[in-house]
């Protein structure tokens, strides 16, 4: 049996394919990425995440998902050299993101913000579940939340007997387990300036994510803004390229490098996918794209229904 759905959360589109599950996957899916969404959203003032930010300077107690959020979150930073940078929160809303997404208009941006950044001072507590964030400066989980909300999904769903789930989360994708028809997931990866996919990959198990400057952008047409923050300048980033797609054994880490080959620029960004062990696709502002070396053995030609990122 093969059950889907569709809804949103997350301020994004979710889509979900269980096979060899019940109809009631469907809803425990719901469930289980409103509960993530209620700890994480930065918009929601009784969230873990809000709670972790207004109480900067402080040790608060947090549940084991925001734990390993915010551990997952510091692990890209290293990992990146710094290049994903979970700690621009207040870079993102001067930049005028300071509410959800949908509710933006076409104002100038920049709002106000003292926030600062230093994820270096972050300290976490994994005996007691605790985390603490230097005075000023405020985590946001965005895409790496999304990426780790499609990962913790597509495990819960298995452990409730699904065969295979495909977990699609505002384009960060986990795929694990048996694919509908017995073949690979095939995942079609979208091109920032047409319709039609800039390439399609098959996975049997991972994460594939894209960060796209075209993707997420408000204010006027003057002055147009995206939501990729370069942490060494507080702007968004301008690197010449329009989108990088990575794949990786998990979304979160897809999702991370993703954003941080996108600072880097089409030279250093493959680069850094080498370093890290990962693959995947950049294209620059021209639309040409530059695969990684190892890109190819996960591309296919075979027409059938792929779910894009």
């Amino acid at each position: 049996m093969e059950v889907e759905t569709r809804f949103r959360a997350m301020g994004t589109d979710v889509y979900v394919v269980v096979v060899g599950g019940s109809l009631r996957m469907v809803d425990l899916a719901r469930d289980f990425i409103d509960d993530l969404e209620a700890r994480w959203s930065r918009f929601r003032l009784t969230s873990e995440v809000s709670l972790l930010n207004l109480m900067a300077g402080r040790t608060v107690r947090v549940s084991s998902q925001t734990l390993s959020l915010v551990q997952r979150a510091l692990e890209g930073a290293r990992l990146t050299g710094g290049r994903f940078y979970p700690t621009v929160l207040g870079d993102v809303i001067r930049a005028g993101y300071d509410r959800s997404f949908e509710l933006l208009t076409e104002e100038p941006p920049g709002g106000a913000s003292a926030l600062r950044t230093g994820f270096m001072g972050i300290v976490v507590d994994e005996a007691g579940s605790m985390v603490s964030l230097p005075d000023g400066v405020g985590f946001d989980p965005g895409g790496v939340g999304k990426g780790y909300a499609a990962d913790l999904l597509v495990q819960e769903l298995l452990s409730r007997g699904a065969t295979g789930v495909c977990a699609n989360v505002g384009g960060d994708l986990r795929v694990e387990g048996e694919a509908p028809g017995g073949a690979a997931w095939m995942i079609a990866i979208a091109h920032p300036f047409r319709s039609t996919p800039a390439a399609s990959v098959g996975l049997r198990a991972g994460g594939v994510a894209t960060s796209m400057r075209t993707r997420r952008t408000w204010g006027p047409a003057d002055d147009r803004r995206h939501h990729l923050i370069d942490p060494a300048s507080g702007e968004p980033a301008r690197s010449g390229l329009a989108s990088v797609s990575v794949v990786a054994a998990e979304g979160w880490l897809a999702e991370v490098v993703a954003k941080a080959a996108f600072m880097a620029g089409p030279t250093d960004g493959l680069g850094l996918l080498a370093s890290i062990g990962v693959e995947g696709v950049l294209i620059d502002d021209a639309g040409s794209a530059h695969p990684s070396t190892g890109f190819g053995r996960f591309t296919e030609r075979t027409e059938t229904r792929r779910h894009t990122v």
